[in-house]
Order: C-alpha cells, then structure tokens, then sequence
C-alpha cells in the first residue's frame, strides 16, 4: 500500500458563492469587507469540518488580507493552507487571541499591528449635524486634500489617486481651506469602508471631525446597508467619536510573513 503524500491532503474548500459566505460567516462584517463581493477581487474558504473560515481580498486598503474566523484548532492549519494558496504577501487578520494562535501555529507568520474593527450596529441611525458644511468633493478638490491628508494623516492608505478610493466629503471654512474630510474607499457591497479621516490641527476640537464623519457614515450606510472602519490601538480620541456615532468596536490584530 502506498503511503499518502502529504502534500495532497486537503482541509479546506473553496467558496465560490457569495450568498454561501454570507450563511457561513455569521455576519462577520471583518470577512464579508475582505471578500468584496467574491467578483474576482476576493477568494474564500470554509474548513472541511465546517469551524473554520477564511477569505482573502487582494490590495484592500493598500494589502492583501485574509479575514479569518473559527477555533483555533480549525483556523490554524485552514490558515496554513491558504497562505500555501495565495502566496506570503497575504496578512491575516482577525480576533486577537485567534492571530495569535495562528502566529503560534504557522512558523512562518509573525504579530503585526493591532487594531479595533468599528462597525455599525443594527438599525442605527446617524443623526446630521446642525449647521452641516459638509460637502462632496470633486477631482478639483483633489490637490487640496492631499495637502490636508499630507499634514494631518500621513500614514493614510486613502489618497486622492489611489484606486480604491470611491468618493470624499469635506468642510471648508469660511475663507475656502479644506479643513476636514473623509473617504469611502475599498468598500464591498454590503459594507462601506470609512477612511482617511483627517481635520486641520488649527480646527480640530470644534466637531468638524463628528461631522464629516457623520456625513460619510451615513452614506456607507445608503450605498451598502451598512458601515465599517479600521482604527489603530491607542488611537483613543478617534475610538470615542466613533463609538459617539454609534459604532461597536472589536478587538482584532494582524499577522504577516516578514
């Protein structure tokens, strides 16, 4: 008899139907946003036994990502298996204590950033602003947001250019200086992804930033029923305007190949 090669054992299968993704995944906002739709732009995969998920989109918000789910008993070698799949530029991403099995598990993986996946909750809804300014943005106003974002929010992945980046909103004071916008950018159909949030040092403290990011919620949650962003650990003042707007935070941290 013949051994095996272990090479051939599988423990996953590909998913290749959106609205399968949807029954596996529970909701998971973190793996419906990576899938993107399943169009071309996202893969995804359920372990043979059903514990597991993972879905990797390529180049949302500027990397290749796999949104992962499950016990780590299953998610682990589901993980190893699709980094095998897609290649090392892939970063997982997911709960913390579930990364950091899979960092335990997959000898090639090491810790990353930390993060906070805020989400809109069910039925809410965003209240506008008295005196709203806040205003869509054309391509004209493009150089002015790269100065803003330049100033403010270097590190964004959102930039006036880059693809993926659907649409901005924006204030301008009184004189006609962009003081403050937000992105709508690499969002899938049912969850619109706010980014490159930034407000002018000289204006900051005076709500601007509650209102444009009111503005671009509210659209997310028009355009794809509902909302999602990503914010960096200890970026405690961004965390509490979010969660004033209503939106539920979720621990989660990445994974990458160095």
């Amino acid at each position: 008899m013949e051994c095996p090669v272990l090479a051939d054992f599988r423990v996953m299968r590909a998913i290749h139907d959106h609205d399968e993704l949807v029954a596996l995944c529970g909701g998971d906002r973190l793996c419906l946003w990576a899938a993107q739709g399943l169009d071309g732009r996202g893969r995804a995969w359920v372990g043979e036994d059903g514990r597991a998920l993972a879905v990797a989109g390529a180049g949302i918000s500027m990397r290749d990502r796999i949104a992962v789910r499950g016990s780590a008993a299953a998610t682990v070698p589901l993980v190893g298996e699709v980094m095998r799949e897609v290649g090392p530029t892939y970063r997982p991403l997911g709960d913390r204590d579930l990364i950091g099995a899979i960092v335990d598990g997959v000898p090639e993986l090491v810790k990353g950033k930390l993060f906070g996946w805020m989400e809109s909750v069910p039925g809410m809804v965003v209240p506008e602003p008295a005196g709203n300014r806040v205003r869509w943005l054309s391509d004209a106003d493009s150089a002015d947001a790269a100065v803003l974002l330049d100033s403010v929010n270097p590190d964004s992945n959102a930039k006036p250019g880059v693809p993926g980046v659907e649409c901005w909103a924006g204030i301008r004071d009184d004189g006609g200086r962009l003081v403050a916008l937000a992105a709508l950018a690499w969002s899938a159909p049912t969850v619109g992804l706010i980014t490159g949030v930034a407000v002018h040092a000289d204006v900051q403290g005076r709500g601007l930033g509650r209102a444009v990011c009111a503005f671009i919620l509210a659209a997310a949650l028009a355009r794809h029923g509902s909302a999602a962003l990503m914010v960096d650990q200890g970026n405690d003042a961004a965390e509490r305007l979010y969660r004033k707007l209503g939106m539920g935070h979720r621990p989660i941290g990445a994974a990458f190949v160095p």
